[in-house]
């Protein structure tokens, strides 16, 4: 990870490295999978009209334009931003979600649930934890018309178990619900609430004394309002004492109370399942404006300034067809944030640098083919196997596994006799490559905390 990249803010990663990125992408694909959730894929770009939508982020989209343009002016020929027909690439993967949706809604039962595992692109400064390519990994339930609130909690306790399973530190999953906020600000008087949310939003950037003066000069708040925004935004729970908490404030609203409700079911049940990994904040306030509800962000304990980790909520009215609305709730995952981290902080390690478990050996070149057969019988079996290219001198083969990282060296005779040799310890044993078996901890690379 010290080394310099050619073109910042794309990164690569060496084989090892790479090794770990695909056991935090398989970690995530087996629990979404056991939750029942299924895996799709969209495609890489949508239109710009498609992708600013919901709001004028188009400072962080790559447009897309050929290098020589399109005679004809057509679809895929020059970008212009101010086209809402160019196309660009999709900057995260809930807004081409909501399209995928819309356009399959006939072939899709709901509540549909879904995972989907790509890379986006965003016009980033490239630094630690942001990249302008990267992996994300997402799941979402969507609802025909209607989406129960139960979902916004098994959503939060599906992501609270797959990070679990990750080589990585201790989380927590930052939780607050935009009615709660938005019907706080409302009975406060402030009728700018997503303005409010926008500022609040801002609170770990730039301080409260900041956030205090953009309430006061944006948004018209008197002091009295700016003191008791940022009062609420200063509860943080682990239980649901906050509930009382935000009464003794004294501001009475009818969207409060049911925003209060739903972070209380949440944080109700995340004690219950997964305890100490849940925090209620009523400081997260997710500057999008299609969150409706839950909203969540995920911060790994002692690396706080590398920003949220996992991030989400609920959202009413991102997707719809007429007046048919696609309600849904999800959450997204930094795969690359997380990987860079780890591997930065070397949080976790390979236990080898390559998938192989065993390099059969050449006795001399005419053996290549009978190697071949070793190696077929052996990957029958499901354990990775390499055969030598070229007829060395044993030292020298054995040299070459050892660099490569494979574990076990496998050696025929020119009777047939068979024997497979462990490099790391010098044990050399008699063997069949129809029975013999690795050890359990040898038969696939292994990602481990340090």
């Amino acid at each position: 990870m010290a080394r310099s990249a050619s073109l910042s803010g794309f990164p690569e990663w060496l084989p090892q490295e790479r090794l770990v990125e695909l056991h935090v992408l398989d970690t995530l694909r087996k629990t979404f999978e056991l939750h029942g959730f299924s895996s799709i894929e969209t495609r890489a770009v949508e239109t710009v009209g498609q992708l600013l939508r919901k709001g004028e982020i188009d400072k962080e989209v790559y447009g897309l334009s050929r290098l020589q343009e399109d005679e004809d002016g057509g679809e895929g020929g020059k970008s212009d931003k101010a086209d809402p027909n160019a196309l660009a690439l999709h900057f995260d993967l809930t807004v081409p979600f909501a399209r995928y949706v819309v356009e399959n809604a006939g072939y899709l039962a709901f509540p549909f649930r879904r995972y989907q595992i790509q890379k986006v692109w965003r016009g980033e400064r490239p630094q630690e934890g942001r990249a302008r390519e990267f992996t994300q990994a997402d799941i979402d339930v969507v609802g025909d018309g209607e989406l129960p609130f139960r979902y916004d909690v098994e959503i939060a306790l599906v992501i609270a178990e797959a990070l679990s399973a990750l080589p990585i530190p201790d989380f927590r999953l930052r939780i607050n619900n935009r009615k709660l906020a938005e019907g706080f600000y409302r009975g406060i008087g402030l009728t700018d609430t997503a303005g409010v949310l926008r500022s609040i939003d801002k609170l770990e950037k730039i301080g409260e004394a900041k956030v205090a003066e953009l309430l006061r000069s944006e948004l018209g708040a008197t002091d009295e309002q700016a003191a008791l925004a940022l009062k609420l935004a200063a509860i943080r729970t682990e239980d649901t004492s906050f509930v009382a908490q935000v009464r003794a404030l004294g501001v009475t609203d009818e969207l409060l109370e049911e925003g209060l409700s739903e972070l209380e079911q949440v944080i109700d049940a995340a004690v219950q399942r997964a305890p100490g990994k849940v925090v209620a904040d009523l400081s997260i306030a997710r500057g999008l404006d299609y969150y409706t509800g839950t909203v969540v962000e995920t911060v790994l304990v002692g690396h706080e300034q590398l920003g949220s980790i996992c991030s989400g909520g609920r959202y009413d009215a991102l997707a719809s067809k007429g007046n048919r609305k696609f309600p849904g709730v999800g959450l997204s995952i930094g795969v690359t944030r997380l990987v860079s981290r780890i591997l930065s902080q070397e949080l976790a390690t390979a236990s080898r640098s390559v998938p192989t478990v065993v390099l059969v050996a050449l006795t001399n070149d005419e053996s290549w083919s009978a190697a071949q057969d070793v190696a077929a019988q052996l990957r029958g079996r499901g354990i990775a196997t390499e055969v030598a290219a070229k007829a060395e001198k044993f030292g020298k083969q054995i040299k070459f596994a050892d660099r490569r990282g494979i574990p076990f060296v496998w050696f025929t005779d020119e009777d047939g006799k068979h024997q497979v040799k462990d490099i790391r310890t010098g044990e050399q044993v008699d063997a069949d490559p129809g029975s013999w078996e690795p050890a359990p901890e040898d038969l696939h690379v292994r990602v481990t905390t340090r």
